[in-house]
């Protein structure tokens, strides 16, 4: 911008080029359109996003959004084997299992799952989010018990939050 520009009181936008007017507008024969080339003729235009064959920025920055593995559940998780730590009669939970030093507590996992693998001589009762079925076998078999830790209760599918129920496929009911 020069000072003539800003000081043009009341112009609000400068005058438009006039192209193709002769060589002594400035913008006569190419009218500003260089030599030859896709560019130069009439019709031609570019994808949105089309940087001349350079890799894209949407191409070059990393995809963000939704993934399934942020709520994959991670498991703490020790073997049947590792059991006979306890004391006969002890109550084992994940956090006896942590005091005890068995094992390390997975990143932000606050469940508990025990394998199969290994064998179990004593009594035990054993508090756990989840449990194969050989671990349960082998505690029970040694005179155990295995106590499940309730999960949160979900709503039915097609069961309202007061209560209701609805048939599959037919309209939700807005407002009252």
């Amino acid at each position: 911008m020069n000072l003539a520009e800003a000081k043009a009181l009341g112009l609000k936008f400068p005058e438009r080029k006039r192209i193709g007017r002769g060589v002594g507008s400035g913008l006569g024969k190419t009218s500003g359109r260089g030599h030859k080339g896709a560019k130069a003729r009439s019709g031609w235009s570019r994808r949105i996003g089309w940087e001349g064959g350079q890799m894209p920025l949407y191409r070059r920055l990393p995809k963000v959004g939704f993934n399934n593995k942020n709520f994959e559940k991670v498991f703490t998780v020790v073997n049947v084997g590792d059991l006979d730590a306890f004391d006969a009669g002890a109550q084992v939970d994940l956090q006896a299992v942590l005091a005890k030093g068995l094992t390390s507590k997975e990143k932000q996992s606050d469940l508990f799952k025990i394998l199969g693998d290994g064998e179990v001589k004593k009594a035990l009762t054993v508090k756990v989010d989840a449990i194969t079925a050989s671990a349960r076998a082998k505690i029970e078999k040694a005179g155990g018990t295995v106590v499940l830790i309730e999960k949160k209760p979900r709503r039915d599918k097609f069961v309202a939050k007061d209560g209701s129920k609805r048939q599959p496929g037919a309209p939700r009911r807005r407002g009252k």
